[in-house]
């Protein structure tokens, strides 16, 4: 078995307003920052996972975001994957 870092990233899909965004936005304007925009507000996730292989962890990880992790309805989502170097292992 190997193990895996996953780091997703999970944004609202574009079709809907972020309004923390918008806010954001707003104060970086306020403070003289106007080439600041479209800013997207989300959330990052970082877990480990045991698999056999990418495939599988990705499989995984994927299942955990449609399932739990985020709301297919209003979220979009994207991760990575890192395999982990095994201990002992040169």
């Amino acid at each position: 078995m190997k193990t895996y870092t996953a780091n997703i990233t999970v944004t609202l899909r574009r079709a809907i307003l972020d309004v923390q965004g918008k806010a954001v936005e707003h104060a970086l304007h306020s403070l003289h920052m106007p080439s600041l925009g479209n800013v997207r507000i989300g959330k990052h996730i970082e877990l480990t996972v045991t698999a056999v292989d990418h495939d599988s962890a990705s499989a995984a990880v994927r299942e955990a975001c449609d399932k739990l992790l985020t709301n297919p309805v209003m979220e979009d989502y994207q991760f990575t994957l890192h395999e982990l170097a095994a201990v002992g292992a040169e």
